[in-house]
Protein backbone atom coordinates (compact mmCIF):
# COMPACT_ATOMS: atom_id res chain seq x y z
CA UNK A 1 0.00 0.00 0.00
CA UNK A 2 1.23 3.91 -0.50
CA UNK A 3 2.02 5.50 2.61
CA UNK A 4 0.27 8.47 3.40
CA UNK A 5 2.20 11.62 2.89
CA UNK A 6 2.47 14.02 6.48
CA UNK A 7 3.19 16.75 4.33
CA UNK A 8 4.54 13.57 3.45
CA UNK A 9 19.12 7.23 37.75
CA UNK A 10 21.83 8.13 36.78
CA UNK A 11 23.96 5.58 35.12
CA UNK A 12 27.24 3.77 37.11
CA UNK A 13 30.37 5.02 36.00
CA UNK A 14 32.67 2.24 35.73
CA UNK A 15 35.91 2.64 37.97
CA UNK A 16 39.26 3.11 36.22
CA UNK A 17 42.11 0.46 36.74
CA UNK A 18 44.27 1.17 39.91
CA UNK A 19 47.55 2.55 39.22
CA UNK A 20 50.08 1.68 40.72
CA UNK A 21 51.26 3.02 44.51
CA UNK A 22 54.27 4.89 43.03
CA UNK A 23 52.19 5.96 39.91
CA UNK A 24 49.36 7.35 41.53
CA UNK A 25 50.24 11.20 42.86
CA UNK A 26 51.89 12.07 39.34
CA UNK A 27 48.58 11.05 37.67
CA UNK A 28 46.15 12.38 39.97
CA UNK A 29 45.09 15.17 37.52
CA UNK A 30 44.57 13.44 34.66
CA UNK A 31 42.18 10.87 36.65
CA UNK A 32 40.17 13.32 38.16
CA UNK A 33 39.66 15.10 34.97
CA UNK A 34 39.03 11.68 33.26
CA UNK A 35 36.39 10.43 36.01
CA UNK A 36 34.72 14.36 35.23
CA UNK A 37 34.47 13.92 31.78
CA UNK A 38 32.92 10.52 32.30
CA UNK A 39 29.88 11.62 34.95
CA UNK A 40 27.86 13.42 32.64
CA UNK A 41 24.47 12.60 34.06
CA UNK A 42 21.94 14.96 36.10
CA UNK A 43 21.28 14.42 39.57
CA UNK A 44 17.99 14.23 40.74
CA UNK A 45 17.33 17.39 43.32
CA UNK A 46 16.73 16.50 46.79
CA UNK A 47 13.53 18.70 47.13
CA UNK A 48 9.97 16.26 46.87
CA UNK A 49 8.73 16.14 42.96
CA UNK A 50 5.46 17.46 42.52
CA UNK A 51 2.11 14.98 42.13
CA UNK A 52 0.72 14.13 39.36
CA UNK A 53 -2.39 16.20 39.80
CA UNK A 54 0.01 19.20 40.70
CA UNK A 55 1.75 19.04 37.43
CA UNK A 56 -1.78 18.47 35.63
CA UNK A 57 -2.78 21.80 37.40
CA UNK A 58 0.29 23.47 35.78
CA UNK A 59 -0.32 22.08 32.26
CA UNK A 60 -3.22 24.50 30.99
CA UNK A 61 -1.27 28.03 32.15
CA UNK A 62 1.89 27.20 30.22
CA UNK A 63 -0.32 25.37 27.47
CA UNK A 64 -2.50 28.70 27.36
CA UNK A 65 0.73 30.69 26.95
CA UNK A 66 2.08 29.47 24.08
CA UNK A 67 -0.54 28.82 21.95
CA UNK A 68 -0.34 24.73 22.04
CA UNK A 69 -3.55 21.87 22.77
CA UNK A 70 -3.53 20.95 26.39
CA UNK A 71 -4.27 17.67 25.31
CA UNK A 72 -0.86 17.74 23.45
CA UNK A 73 1.36 18.94 26.16
CA UNK A 74 -0.46 16.38 28.47
CA UNK A 75 0.21 13.59 25.90
CA UNK A 76 3.56 14.49 25.84
CA UNK A 77 3.99 14.47 29.50
CA UNK A 78 2.47 11.31 29.66
CA UNK A 79 4.73 9.51 27.41
CA UNK A 80 8.30 11.03 27.99
CA UNK A 81 8.28 10.82 32.19
CA UNK A 82 4.74 9.72 33.07
CA UNK A 83 4.78 13.08 35.13
CA UNK A 84 7.62 12.14 37.12
CA UNK A 85 9.35 15.79 37.71
CA UNK A 86 12.83 14.07 38.39
CA UNK A 87 13.16 11.68 35.40
CA UNK A 88 16.49 11.24 33.49
CA UNK A 89 17.05 8.87 30.91
CA UNK A 90 19.55 6.54 29.54
CA UNK A 91 20.57 9.07 27.03
CA UNK A 92 20.55 12.09 29.81
CA UNK A 93 17.01 14.06 29.15
CA UNK A 94 15.80 15.74 32.03
CA UNK A 95 11.95 16.06 33.68
CA UNK A 96 8.98 15.92 32.84
CA UNK A 97 9.31 16.72 28.89
CA UNK A 98 12.41 14.45 28.95
CA UNK A 99 14.33 17.40 27.58
CA UNK A 100 18.07 17.21 26.44
CA UNK A 101 20.79 20.09 27.66
CA UNK A 102 21.36 21.26 24.10
CA UNK A 103 17.67 21.75 23.09
CA UNK A 104 17.23 23.59 26.22
CA UNK A 105 19.86 25.47 25.94
CA UNK A 106 18.30 26.78 22.68
CA UNK A 107 15.45 28.31 24.46
CA UNK A 108 18.01 30.11 27.12
CA UNK A 109 17.61 27.50 29.48
CA UNK A 110 21.49 26.35 30.67
CA UNK A 111 21.67 25.41 34.13
CA UNK A 112 20.68 21.86 34.12
CA UNK A 113 19.22 22.00 37.61
CA UNK A 114 16.75 24.45 36.41
CA UNK A 115 15.16 21.22 34.28
CA UNK A 116 14.13 19.84 37.09
CA UNK A 117 11.90 22.67 38.07
CA UNK A 118 8.08 21.36 36.75
CA UNK A 119 7.21 25.23 35.50
CA UNK A 120 10.66 25.46 33.46
CA UNK A 121 10.71 22.52 32.61
CA UNK A 122 6.85 22.43 31.07
CA UNK A 123 7.64 26.26 29.92
CA UNK A 124 10.79 25.16 27.93
CA UNK A 125 8.98 21.90 26.31
CA UNK A 126 6.06 23.66 25.39
CA UNK A 127 7.91 26.16 23.66
CA UNK A 128 9.90 23.49 21.65
CA UNK A 129 6.29 22.17 20.60
CA UNK A 130 5.22 24.89 19.35
CA UNK A 131 8.43 26.11 17.07
CA UNK A 132 7.48 22.19 15.92
CA UNK A 133 3.86 22.98 15.27
CA UNK A 134 4.87 26.11 13.52
CA UNK A 135 7.74 24.49 11.20
CA UNK A 136 5.49 21.35 10.59
CA UNK A 137 2.41 23.11 9.82
CA UNK A 138 0.58 21.53 12.73
CA UNK A 139 0.78 18.51 11.39
CA UNK A 140 1.15 16.26 14.56
CA UNK A 141 2.31 13.52 13.61
CA UNK A 142 5.32 15.02 12.57
CA UNK A 143 5.67 17.09 15.33
CA UNK A 144 5.83 13.84 17.85
CA UNK A 145 7.94 12.22 15.54
CA UNK A 146 10.61 15.06 15.75
CA UNK A 147 10.09 15.48 19.46
CA UNK A 148 11.41 12.10 19.50
CA UNK A 149 13.84 11.68 17.00
CA UNK A 150 14.63 14.52 16.00
CA UNK A 151 13.68 17.30 13.72
CA UNK A 152 16.92 16.16 11.57
CA UNK A 153 15.92 12.79 11.44
CA UNK A 154 12.36 13.95 9.92
CA UNK A 155 13.62 16.11 7.07
CA UNK A 156 16.08 13.60 5.89
CA UNK A 157 13.84 10.25 5.89
CA UNK A 158 10.76 12.49 4.40
CA UNK A 159 8.97 11.45 7.63
CA UNK A 160 9.61 7.89 6.75
CA UNK A 161 11.21 7.03 10.45
CA UNK A 162 11.36 3.76 11.02
CA UNK A 163 13.22 3.75 14.22
CA UNK A 164 11.59 0.85 16.55
CA UNK A 165 11.24 3.53 19.52
CA UNK A 166 9.88 6.84 17.53
CA UNK A 167 6.93 4.32 15.90
CA UNK A 168 6.17 3.22 19.73
CA UNK A 169 6.14 6.53 21.24
CA UNK A 170 4.58 8.74 18.23
CA UNK A 171 1.42 6.05 18.42
CA UNK A 172 1.35 6.01 22.24
CA UNK A 173 1.19 10.10 22.34
CA UNK A 174 -1.46 9.98 19.47
CA UNK A 175 -3.72 7.63 22.14
CA UNK A 176 -3.11 9.78 25.22
CA UNK A 177 -3.49 12.88 22.89
CA UNK A 178 -7.52 11.10 22.15
CA UNK A 179 -7.74 10.09 25.48
CA UNK A 180 -7.47 13.37 26.95
CA UNK A 181 -9.89 15.25 24.71
CA UNK A 182 -7.37 16.05 21.81
CA UNK A 183 -9.68 17.09 18.38
CA UNK A 184 -6.83 17.52 15.78
CA UNK A 185 -6.54 15.10 13.30
CA UNK A 186 -4.41 12.34 13.95
CA UNK A 187 -5.91 8.94 12.23
CA UNK A 188 -3.19 9.86 9.25
CA UNK A 189 0.15 9.73 11.75
CA UNK A 190 -1.60 6.41 12.98
CA UNK A 191 -1.94 5.37 9.75
CA UNK A 192 1.65 5.91 8.54
CA UNK A 193 3.31 4.77 12.25
CA UNK A 194 1.80 0.95 11.11
CA UNK A 195 2.31 1.53 7.32
CA UNK A 196 6.20 2.36 8.63
CA UNK A 197 5.79 -0.12 11.50
CA UNK A 198 5.67 -3.14 8.15
CA UNK A 199 8.19 -1.69 6.43
CA UNK A 200 10.62 -2.11 9.40
CA UNK A 201 8.89 -5.68 9.71
CA UNK A 202 9.80 -6.49 6.46
CA UNK A 203 13.39 -5.05 6.47
CA UNK A 204 13.72 -7.29 9.34
CA UNK A 205 12.46 -10.40 8.45
CA UNK A 206 14.90 -9.72 5.14
CA UNK A 207 18.16 -9.21 7.54
CA UNK A 208 17.57 -12.21 9.64
CA UNK A 209 17.09 -14.23 6.07
CA UNK A 210 20.52 -12.90 5.15
CA UNK A 211 21.80 -13.94 8.18
CA UNK A 212 20.25 -16.84 8.43
CA UNK A 213 18.82 -18.40 5.34
CA UNK A 214 21.47 -21.61 4.00
CA UNK A 215 22.01 -20.35 0.54
CA UNK A 216 22.30 -24.56 -0.41
CA UNK A 217 18.08 -24.95 0.86
CA UNK A 218 18.16 -22.11 -2.41
CA UNK A 219 19.42 -24.96 -4.74
CA UNK A 220 16.43 -27.60 -4.28
CA UNK A 221 15.23 -28.36 -8.00
CA UNK A 222 11.38 -29.70 -8.74
CA UNK A 223 11.14 -32.77 -11.05
CA UNK A 224 7.90 -34.04 -12.37
CA UNK A 225 7.78 -38.06 -11.38
CA UNK A 226 5.03 -38.66 -14.49
CA UNK A 227 5.29 -37.77 -18.26
CA UNK A 228 3.32 -35.19 -19.60
CA UNK A 229 0.01 -36.33 -19.85
CA UNK A 230 -0.66 -37.29 -16.74
CA UNK A 231 0.37 -34.33 -14.91
CA UNK A 232 -2.77 -33.13 -15.94
CA UNK A 233 -4.85 -32.98 -12.92
CA UNK A 234 -8.06 -34.35 -14.28
CA UNK A 235 -5.94 -37.36 -16.13
CA UNK A 236 -4.34 -38.18 -12.07
CA UNK A 237 -4.84 -41.14 -10.17
CA UNK A 238 -5.50 -40.50 -6.84
CA UNK A 239 -5.46 -43.59 -4.09
CA UNK A 240 -2.98 -44.84 -2.09
CA UNK A 241 -1.00 -46.47 -4.69
CA UNK A 242 -0.60 -43.12 -6.73
CA UNK A 243 2.72 -41.60 -7.34
CA UNK A 244 2.92 -37.99 -6.59
CA UNK A 245 3.17 -36.00 -9.21
CA UNK A 246 6.40 -33.89 -8.75
CA UNK A 247 9.60 -34.80 -6.48
CA UNK A 248 11.94 -32.45 -4.77
CA UNK A 249 15.19 -32.70 -4.77
CA UNK A 250 18.69 -31.30 -3.72
CA UNK A 251 20.34 -32.24 -6.90
CA UNK A 252 20.34 -30.91 -10.60
CA UNK A 253 17.85 -33.32 -12.18
CA UNK A 254 19.04 -34.39 -15.65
Amino acid sequence: MPLVSWASLPGTVPKANAEPADAATASAPQATTAAATRTTFAVPPQRPRPSRAEVKAMIPAVAQRHGVEVALVQAVVAAESNYDAHAISRAGAIGLMQLMPPTAADYGVVSVDDLFDPKINLDTGTRHLKRLLRKYDNDYGRVIMAYNAGEGVVDRTNSQVTYRETLNYTEAVINFYRRNGGTQPTQAALNQVHALRGTRNLGDARRLMKRYLDPSLLSLKVKPSLDLHRLNPALHDAGPESRPMFELGSQRWP
